[in-house]
């Protein structure tokens, strides 16, 4: 007997998502940062054994009030999570409280099953944890309650076994040898975007995106040129500080995460662009990967 299926994580934005997903499939491959909103894609991670293949997708948090057409396309990720799933995480933390919203609502409404996530339990204590599981347990009646702690991998073998528990009978969706859905310039743009998220502040972070515009493979070495997108002049300054200090410490930060990643040494060469309006217009975002829905 082969089981196999689609586990969707779906949440707020910065309640660790992110980390799980990296701490089940045992790969970095969704950003992590202590800034909210830093996921904007469904990222698939994919864990094979001999008679099971879980499907793991980490999806941005879900934007309450979208406030650019960016926003729209991260909750469609979200909405096509809810579609295909065969079980459904649904990720909180300690002293989050139930918020009526239509994509929690269609979860609720669902006959999919849910497992309910408590997060960051490491910053509580058990009697807070109890009542937690007690108010989750009657909010959504038909979600199985485990407190974790994503980031000290705290209770994700037990998360990992009521899943495998769970998933139904199928064979594989996808080659068993493979790790992701994502591209290898996919995850390139994401490594950079994230030491764009750990190295400016404010709103620069939330109006920054990354596009690999070439990605050449050699004998010994990767060669790759991408683009920083911001949406004002002041911003690249920004980026580019100081006689281009700034931008050449993320990109040497980027270059070793990437040679990591992908076990090669790296050329990377980082250009920064102004388009204004690239957080609202369809053609930059299909380009960046937002109409993959």
């Amino acid at each position: 007997m082969h089981k196999a299926g689609f586990v969707n994580i779906i949440g707020y934005p910065n309640v660790g998502k992110s980390t799980l997903m990296n701490a089940l499939v045992g790969e970095k491959l969704s950003i992590i940062t202590s800034k909210a909103q830093t996921t904007r894609h469904r990222i698939m991670g994919i864990v094979n054994g001999d008679d099971f293949q879980i499907v793991y997708s980490d999806t941005p948090g879900i934007v309450r009030n979208p406030a650019y057409k960016m926003h729209e396309y991260m909750n469609k990720f979200v909405e096509s999570a809810l579609i295909d799933a065969d079980i459904i995480l649904l990720m909180t933390e300690v002293g989050m409280k139930f918020e009526e919203n239509e994509i929690i609502e269609k979860i609720v409404r669902s006959s999919t099953p849910v497992i309910l996530l408590i997060n960051k339990i490491d910053l509580s204590d058990q009697e807070r944890i109890t009542q937690e599981m007690t108010y989750w347990q009657e909010k959504i009646q038909k979600a199985e309650v485990i407190p974790v702690s994503a980031l000290l991998k705290f209770n994700v073998e037990k998360v990992f076994d009521t899943i495998l528990d769970k998933i139904p009978e199928s064979p594989p969706y996808f080659p068993k040898d493979e790790l992701t859905d994502k591209s290898m310039r996919f995850f390139v743009s994401e490594i950079i975007r994230e030491k764009i998220f750990l190295n400016y502040k404010k709103e620069v972070p939330y109006s920054t995106e990354v596009a690999v515009e070439s990605y050449k493979e050699e004998d010994d070495l990767v060669r790759i040129y991408a683009y920083i997108y911001v949406i004002r002049d002041s911003q690249k300054g920004i980026i580019l500080g100081h006689k281009g200090e700034r931008i050449k410490r993320v990109g040497t930060q980027a270059r070793e995460d990437i040679e990591k990643f992908i076990d090669k040494k790296v050329f990377l060469e980082l250009r920064v662009k102004v388009n204004k309006e690239w957080r609202d217009s369809e053609k930059f975002l299909d380009r960046f990967g937002y109409g993959e829905v």
